[in-house]
């Protein structure tokens, strides 16, 4: 990997986490409108929906850049819609970003060959 494929897992890493949080936030907030008269739904969902939408357009950009096989594709995705999911995806990210960084700067150095 490069330090565009690491910069394309960093921007996914970065919008998985609020984008995580965001659905949470907006589950709270649709039980909370069917129990209270609080209503922050169309709020919460216009936020959820921004970041979701960034999530899949960063998702693809990962996708591309760092050549993923179908399997590890779908499952970044799959991570976008169940609850929790967000910061579990954070942390692979974080690890593959890691790597590809570290490898790179190898390469650079010209101390391996990968």
């Amino acid at each position: 990997m490069d330090i565009k494929t690491a910069s394309a897992l960093h921007r996914l890493r970065l919008v998985s986490g609020p984008e995580a949080v965001s659905f949470l936030v907006l589950l709270v907030c649709s039980v909370l409108k069917r129990t209270t008269e609080f209503n922050a739904v169309p709020f919460m969902g216009a936020v959820h929906g921004f970041l979701f939408v960034v999530y899949l357009v960063f998702w693809l950009d990962a996708w591309n850049k760092a050549k993923w096989d179908l399997k590890t594709g779908v499952l970044f995705f799959v991570l976008s819609v169940v609850p929790f999911g967000g910061f579990y995806a954070d942390r692979k990210l974080k690890r593959a970003a890691d790597d590809a960084v570290i490898a790179s700067r190898a390469r650079h150095e010209g101390t391996v060959d990968a």
